[in-house]
């Protein structure tokens, strides 16, 4: 049994500082342990563990439909420096109980991992939940988060990609990150934007995977999204549940900056009708001015690059991968899942889906951000293939 019931915080720390590796004496747990990097650092760097913090002075990402993981109250994971010099994004693996690979060892074969990449106006953050729960089900495996560029710390990073942004840029990204890191992840989860990143990421082999891969895109489609465009362009009105990411960058980009605090944002994105957990899912996004003393009071602007996001975001709905889909490289399982309450038309494109032998899953429950509205349900229709990629044939990772 777990310990007492509490929530997982993985603390993010500055890109000029070293990110730490402890473990909190006491019994073994299955734990999740976190290696993280976004800046260069040295690879012996090990620091001694930060002291104690209770639950309540610890941000957490908080789930609205209050789903919590079983964690001990006095455990904290683990942190260790990853040696890039110059990664293209920010990063950090998040590891099963079981793992015992540092990143920097050659000598111990890197574990099963799963590469999770979030939507248009996401990052890393957005996902952790989700990658939590996948290396406590499967404590030998590991799952590398990414900010995407334009996003979360990659978005100031020194080493950050230049323009153009956009869908095949972001999946060289990762590509690159990959080679550096030398992982070839079992499965590849995208969300949204993320969707097509990783559809391009194995697109990009056109014959033969190196080993096989599962793709998961989450309330995407594989071809262009003109829909919209056109129903605006007769002089339709918006679908007040539209909840797309398309409208919240128009509600953005039309907010004046500096913000004088949070609550203007808050205000703006509820008073354009989305979701309070959406609401405040956007106001993590917000800083202080550089320059500014950081004070409540201060000023704020965002983390990300807004049009740099506008510029990628234009990209997703312009590209196509419909010849991925009739022609994939040996080694592809690729399957969609379908938000119940998603602002695309399914139709006709989830019936060509399946015809060309790929999956789609319903997701009840669920409007655009399907893993916020249920993490559950959206693990759960992953599970068999992730069971099944976790199979003993398959480099000898028990199911």
């Amino acid at each position: 049994m777990l310990g007492s019931r509490g929530r997982v915080a993985l603390r993010s720390r500055s890109c000029y500082e070293h990110a730490q590796f402890s473990l909190a004496p006491g019994r073994a747990v299955s734990r999740p342990r976190s290696i993280h990097s976004s800046c260069a650092a040295p690879a012996t760097s090990i620091q001694p563990a930060p002291s104690a913090t209770s639950a309540a002075s610890v941000a957490s990402f908080d789930l609205e439909n209050e789903y919590r993981y079983e964690c001990d109250a006095h455990w904290e994971p683990h942190r260790a420096t990853v040696p890039l010099s110059f990664p293209p994004l920010a990063h950090e693996l998040l590891q099963g109980a079981e793992v015992c690979w540092k990143g920097w060892s050659r000598s111990i074969s890197a574990p099963p991992t799963v590469c999770l990449v979030h939507g248009i106006l996401g990052g890393r953050n957005n996902l952790q939940s989700l990658a939590e729960l996948i290396v406590r089900r499967h404590p030998g495996w590991q799952v590398l988060l990414v900010d995407l560029r334009c996003h979360g710390e990659s978005a100031s990073l020194p080493s950050r990609p230049q323009g153009p942004h956009g869908v095949q840029e972001a999946a060289h990204d990762l590509l690159q990150l990959l080679r550096q890191l030398r992982l070839f992840p079992r499965v590849l989860i995208g969300h949204s934007f993320g969707g097509k990143v990783v559809m391009s990421m194995v697109q990009q082999f056109s014959a033969k995977l190196p080993r096989p891969v599962q793709v998961w895109a989450l309330d995407t489609l594989p071809g262009p999204l003109a829909g919209r465009a056109a129903v605006q362009a007769a002089g339709g009105a918006h679908d007040p549940h539209d909840d797309s990411p398309s409208r919240l960058i128009e509600v953005l980009r039309g907010l004046p900056l500096p913000l004088p605090g949070r609550q203007a944002a808050l205000d703006a994105v509820l008073g354009a009708g989305f979701s309070l957990p959406i609401a405040r899912w956007v106001a993590t996004n917000l800083r202080p001015v550089r320059g500014s003393r950081g004070g409540p009071a201060s000023p704020l602007t965002w983390t990300f690059d807004l049009e740099g996001i506008a510029e990628m975001y234009r990209s997703y709905e312009a590209s196509g991968m419909w010849d991925l889909l009739h022609a994939p490289p040996q080694g592809l399982e690729l399957h969609f899942v379908r938000a119940e309450r998603s602002a695309y038309q399914w139709g006709a494109d989830a019936a060509a889906i399946r015809s060309a032998g790929h999956g789609v899953h319903l997701l009840p429950a669920a409007g655009h951000w399907v893993h916020k509205d249920n993490p559950i349900g959206l693990y759960d229709l992953m599970a068999p293939s992730l069971r099944q990629a976790a199979a003993p044939g398959r480099s000898g990772v028990p199911a």
